[in-house]
């Protein structure tokens, strides 16, 4: 049995990001399972934390949708461009609205995938075959979906408040 380019990439693109596939936790898992110390910790100076990675992973899944459909560069809803910072204190409402940027650009970037025929797998998308590029979205989102599960285990536990002499607990 064989299956279409377009089922096969789209097949790809989901089990790496929301739907189950025998290699275990892709990226929205990842993420659904975090706690918010986990978010904003660093493993070291000028390392990302994983807040950082889901904002980088919306990103290029922006790129590559650009690529499939030929469009230029232009409408990423954040200014910069591949990594952007998120410092400082876990923020829920921030969070979930990178959350939903991310599962956004996921549901563009399969959309754009799908509306694909036969013919523009004949093209070029940044000097490689378009497929490569989503092949590699996939993979993206799997990578960054290791290094969350690899940043949650080494996150130290949150501080606790130390109870004072003479303190009311």
């Amino acid at each position: 049995m064989s299956i279409a380019p377009v089922e096969a990439l789209l097949a790809l693109l989901d089990e790496a990001y929301d739907r189950r596939s025998w290699h275990g936790t892709n990226l929205r898992g990842a993420v659904r399972t975090i706690e918010p110390h986990q978010v904003t910790w660093r493993p070291g100076p000028g390392r990302h934390n994983a807040w950082e990675l889901v904002v980088h992973a919306a990103y290029w899944k922006y790129v590559v949708r650009k690529r499939v459909s030929g469009a230029p560069r232009g409408g990423f809803p954040l200014a910069g461009t591949n990594f952007y910072p998120r410092e400082g204190l876990f923020n829920h409402e921030r969070w979930q609205a990178d959350l939903d940027l991310l599962a956004d650009q996921h549901r563009q970037l399969r959309a754009a995938v799908a509306a694909l025929d036969e013919a523009a797998f004949d093209r070029l998308a940044g000097g490689k075959p378009l497929a490569w590029s989503i092949r590699g979205a996939a993979a993206h989102d799997l990578y960054h979906a290791g290094q969350i599960q690899l940043l949650k285990t080494l996150a130290p536990p949150p501080r606790r408040a130390v109870a004072r002499k003479g303190a009311v607990r």
